[in-house]
């Protein structure tokens, strides 16, 4: 790699061993990419799992003495203070998510704790260069900002945020964000839970395509939820880490515009029954339920206005917990708009800072879980609870009823 006399220096030790390591993790990436050189970014968000990998990681680069040149967002671990008063952890998992908030704080990020920057906290500008780590990130500042990240994990995100430069492979170049399927739809999805299944089909088929979404019919244009429900989803049952829509995402307003000119390498067609059958397919079937968990990606205020309008007047059946997960920022407004009184009334709980893949939650496994969010179910099947699909105002009425 053709490295600037500083990059050199940063490789070399020249600005400690936490930015030498970080410089040497992104050499190495930018190799095995054959990418020719570093291109400075702006941007940086880092989904820190609080899990130890993550951890250490960033401990090795914070007691090498680096700090962040561009401070990045960050994805959430879990509220420590707060789920520790309803659900048992072990003294290691605490103290595990007690120091991954403290070492990230110590090398500089941003702790926001959510897992959709691009909607609000870390919004990049249309053709600017990030370094974007987290699944449903990276699709939205691609396909959604027009900005341009490759799909990051936390470890190469925080090596840039560390050295303010990425390698220049993928998705940097305008020749690779060109689209290679065509998805032809004639299923006409009408909130985010639909854009959400929608995009756990396209992604099965897609694998690490781009692929350019064209649509028979589209009534209204859809809002940044679904949006990033639909990308959030291409990446949970695919690898995808952009895409475009015709006439709607700002490198696609064309479908010609979309492939760059070439023909699309097969064309996916998208019926209303496909979208029935997916959800099917990966929903349990039903009974008693001990948990309805939403906010896989994180809800958004409007969600959450929603959400208190289903719950007025209604309450949660004695034996379900119900949390959603949200961004500290929309429980604030939720607050002041009067909506957090309306669904803590309601029997359900509220929490910032916090994913669904964590050890908190482990002691509704074995129970059967309902959600609106196959992301939500892929992760939680894999910790060992089962969950049912269903949109919001379904998982409302299991809610209050104990069962679905």
């Amino acid at each position: 790699m053709q490295l600037t006399d500083e990059e050199k220096r940063m490789l070399d030790g020249g600005s400690g061993r936490g930015v030498q390591r970080a410089m040497e993790l992104l050499v190495a990436l930018g190799k095995s990419f054959d990418a020719e050189r570093m291109i400075p970014i702006l941007r940086t968000h880092v989904a820190l799992s609080g899990q130890e990998g993550d951890t250490y990681w960033c401990r090795l680069l914070v007691e090498g003495g680096a700090t962040c040149k561009v401070p990045p967002t960050t994805n959430p671990s879990w509220d420590v203070k707060g789920l520790t008063k309803h659900y048992e952890v072990t003294e290691s998992e605490l103290e595990l998510g007690l120091q991954t908030i403290e070492v990230y704080r110590k090398i500089g990020a941003k702790l926001t704790f959510c897992c959709t920057p691009g909607l609000g906290t870390n919004v990049p500008a249309f053709g600017e260069h990030v370094a974007f780590s987290e699944s449903s990130a990276t699709p939205y500042v691609n396909a959604v900002l027009g900005a341009r990240s490759n799909r990051e994990s936390s470890c190469s995100a925080l090596a840039s945020a560390v050295t303010g430069v990425t390698p220049l492979y993928g998705y940097h170049f305008e020749s690779n964000r060109g689209g290679t399927m065509l998805v032809d739809i004639e299923a006409r999805p009408k909130d985010a839970y639909d854009w959400g299944i929608l995009g756990y089909f396209i992604g099965r088929f897609a694998g690490s395509r781009i692929p350019v979404l064209s649509f028979r019919h589209m009534e209204n244009r859809p809002t940044p939820e679904e949006l990033l429900y639909l990308g959030a989803e291409m990446a949970t049952s695919g690898s995808v880490a952009m895409y475009h829509i015709v006439g709607v995402t700002p490198e696609a307003p064309t479908a010609a515009a979309a492939f760059r000119g070439k023909a699309p390498e097969f064309t996916l067609p998208v019926l209303p029954r496909h979208l029935k059958e997916q959800e099917e397919q990966i929903s349990e079937k039903g009974g008693r339920i001990n948990l309805v968990m939403l906010g896989c990606p994180h809800y958004t205020y409007d969600q959450l206005r929603e959400l208190a309008c289903l719950l007025e007047g209604r309450t949660v059946h004695r034996d379900v917990a119900f949390w959603v997960l949200t961004s500290f920022d929309a429980i604030e407004l939720a607050r002041r708009s009067g909506h957090l009184e309306t669904i803590e009334r309601a029997g359900c709980r509220l929490v910032a800072d916090t994913c669904i893949d964590e050890p908190c939650w482990k002691s509704f496994e074995g129970g059967l879980g309902v959600t609106d969010s196959p992301k939500c179910m892929y992760y939680r099947e894999r910790r060992g609870q089962p969950f049912v699909i269903r949109r919001l105002s379904d998982c409302v009425e299991a809610a209050v009823r104990g069962e679905i």
